[in-house]
């Protein structure tokens, strides 16, 4: 792991230091505070040479959002004059591209600092370089607009890939148009195919280089509970996982059904998966939106979940199935019982509310689900990252404490589509009594205690004998 100038010189005594600024001209100690070269760490750099694209594929914490902000402060002082600005969402683009603790105007001294019009979506340097903020969400909005440099943030995330085809296009002004991608890694074919991409150069670093300039909690609360685990390897230490053998899904399967649009819906659902309690610790509540055609195919339409307080999440449910004009909310209730029901009715009485049990495993219910995947029935509309890395790391043997999490988005999926598609076997409920007698028969057997027959003749057997008659 490689420090910055700025890290090596807090290792030198503090005499040292001050005597270095002290001897900087006017303004030099000012400029040595906004100069990226010397704090950032030669990972955080751009690439040397001659590149199209930069792909920057870190952990989290690693200081992506920085590298990507300082990246376009740079090529505005270089003369780049219109950029693009692309995140997951518009909200993203604006929270933590623009207005961001590390994004572009928190990293800009103040006679570089940009006009930022948030109506216009429009950043507006002095120099006249101009900036656009654009939403992955709404790939049409890239259709057009042509620029000379473009930063894109958690290219994992995209919901349509279509809107790097779409800025691709567009790259299209200057002499060497350049395109710079901070990503956290998924296995998703868009990353898959830069990381092979010629013109692309790839630089990877985990959260661990940057713990330095990180909140001590994060590492005692984050490293903790994901260290060692598969989502850690991905999150923390930027391993761009394959699919898991044995698990139920592959990308594959998911991405060669995906879908940019849903057909006309016979049916939508609204199917949770309720977290027993809240908090920052807590499981995920799933909330998963799914709908089917007249032609017998499911559409996964939405991906709501997170975690939230009961009213909350109860309250997000009830405008999902609002908004997409479902027909019924489906809900497990093994854990929360009644108060599942009752927590929905309190935000809308009349909601159509079916309640749903957990008799057999999580593995059994989801193999149906899977069957419909593996024939081309089911569809994603969009890319949902969290709910596929999680179907793509189901397996049998799944183990939450070594996963690092519960799939609780797979849960919900499961109960939306089974709902919807699922079709009951005839007689059902005695093959799930002959499948819970077998494996109840496959367990060894307790000893049972010896039982002892009293001598003929003593009190004891007198008094069974007189029990008997």
């Amino acid at each position: 792991m490689t420090a910055s100038l700025l890290e090596q010189l807090a290792d030198l005594p503090k005499a040292e230091v001050d005597a270095l600024i002290r001897a900087m001209a006017p303004g030099e100690a000012n400029a040595f505070e906004y100069d990226w070269r010397y704090r950032a760490r030669p990972e955080q750099l751009p690439p040397a040479g001659s590149w199209r694209v930069w792909l920057l594929v870190a952990g989290r914490g690693f200081g992506k959002t920085r590298s990507g902000a300082e990246w376009v402060r740079a090529e505005v002082k270089a003369g780049r004059r219109r950029i693009a600005l692309v995140g997951p969402t518009a909200a993203d683009a604006r929270q933590v591209m623009v207005e961001g603790a590390s994004g572009i105007l928190a990293i800009s001294p103040g006679p570089e600092r940009p006009l930022y019009e948030p109506s216009k979506r429009r950043l507006t340097w002095p120099n006249g370089a101009i900036a656009t903020t654009y939403s992955a969400d709404e790939p049409e909005r890239l259709r057009g607009p042509q620029h000379d440099a473009a930063w894109c943030d958690e290219l994992g995330a995209w919901r349509y890939p279509e809107a790097w085809d779409m800025l691709m296009f567009g790259m299209r002004l200057g002499a060497d148009p350049r395109t710079v991608v901070t990503t956290t890694p998924r296995p998703a074919k868009l990353i898959r195919d830069l990381v092979r991409d010629p013109i692309c150069v790839v630089t990877r670093g985990s959260s661990y280089e940057n713990r330095s300039n990180l909140a001590p909690a994060f590492f005692d609360q984050i490293i903790r509970k994901y260290e060692g685990t598969r989502l850690g390897r991905q999150e923390l230490d930027a391993e761009l996982l394959e699919d898991t053998p044995g698990a139920l899904w592959s990308h594959g399967s998911i991405e060669a059904s995906r879908l940019r649009l849903a057909p006309d819906m016979t049916r939508v659902v609204v199917a949770i998966d309720p977290a027993v309690t809240s908090g920052d610790e807590a499981d995920e509540t799933g909330i998963i939106v799914a709908g089917k055609d007249d032609n017998g195919h499911g559409y996964v339409l939405a991906d709501l979940s997170g975690r939230y307080p009961p009213i909350e999440w109860a309250r997000l449910a009830i405008t999902a199935y609002r908004t997409h004009r479902a027909d019924r909310i489906v809900a497990e209730v093994n854990n929360g019982g009644d108060m599942v029901g009752a927590t929905l009715r309190m935000v809308d009485p009349n909601v159509a509310f079916t309640a749903v049990h957990a008799s057999r495993g999580k593995v059994v219910r989801a193999e149906p689900v899977a069957a419909l995947y593996q024939q081309g029935r089911a569809h994603h509309i969009g890319t949902f990252p969290q709910l596929e890395d999680q179907m793509t790391n189901f397996t049998s043997d799944i183990d939450r404490v070594a996963a690092g999490y519960s799939p609780d988005r797979v849960d919900a999926l499961v109960w939306a589509f089974t709902e919807l598609l699922v079709e009951r076997m005839p007689g059902e409920g005695i093959y799930e009594l002959y499948r819970q007698q077998a494996k109840a028969a496959a367990q060894p057997s307790k000893p049972q205690p010896a039982q002892t027959v009293p001598q003929p003749g003593s009190m004891e057997w007198f008094e069974a004998q007189k029990n008997k008659g």
